[in-house]
């Protein structure tokens, strides 16, 4: 936890909350120990796509497709989303929930290793959302950079592994060691790009803001 937990009760406890589809896929997905994006996040995103008004977004992880469902119903309309997902089992339940969303015509899920499928893109995006496995962000971003225009917006999630980031690296568990050295490459990289403006915010478990120069 890198907020106290009291604070954000207590910010989540002004939230409104969603459609019902949302908080229905929600539950459900937190209920089957699926990750999404955290509460905070959600409130984050809907006012972020609201400024940006982005009309093509790309998505690094889809998971069960929440997030993008989420896009989909809080982004401009007719926006169009590609998102990416490896992991089969997710992938079925992703392709079901965007159908039962409604915008299947929106969303593009795309399948197979992140890597490959970035290759495979031409066209840049205005808003691209890294939300996959924390380790290959930094193996991610050169093709990421790749699509991306003069004002187009990289937002990461998940970038400070519960305040793990400013540990010793002896004190952080061997098993996340490989983690924790690519993700704080990773974000050396984006504040070190000089095509790139980034922030790094302490929102959730952490996202970066990254903003692509004129």
């Amino acid at each position: 936890m890198i907020v106290d937990e009291r604070m954000i009760t207590f910010i989540n406890a002004l939230d409104h909350g969603y459609t019902p589809f949302l908080e229905e896929l929600q539950k459900k997905a937190r209920a089957e120990g699926v990750p999404i994006i955290r509460r905070e996040m959600q409130s984050f995103l809907k006012v972020f796509l609201d400024i940006q008004k982005p009309e093509k977004i790309l998505e690094v992880g889809a998971a069960v497709g929440f997030s993008s469902i989420f896009m989909a119903v809080y982004g401009k309309k007719n926006c169009r989303i590609t998102t990416i997902e490896n992991y089969p089992k997710r992938i079925l339940a992703a392709r079901e929930n965007i159908q039962r969303s409604g915008y299947q015509d929106q969303i593009t899920l795309l399948e197979g290793d992140a890597m490959e499928v970035l290759q495979t893109l031409a066209d840049p995006f205005d808003f691209i959302f890294m939300d996959a496995a924390k380790g290959q962000y930094i193996h991610f971003l050169p093709e990421i950079i790749r699509l991306m225009h003069p004002g187009s917006v990289l937002v990461s999630d998940n970038v400070l592994q519960d305040g793990d980031l400013i540990e010793s690296h002896y004190v952080v568990e061997r098993r996340n060691r490989t983690i924790y050295k690519r993700m704080r490459a990773y974000l050396r990289a984006l504040k070190d790009d000089p095509r790139l403006d980034t922030s790094i915010v302490p929102l959730g478990d952490g996202i970066s803001i990254s903003v692509m120069k004129e």
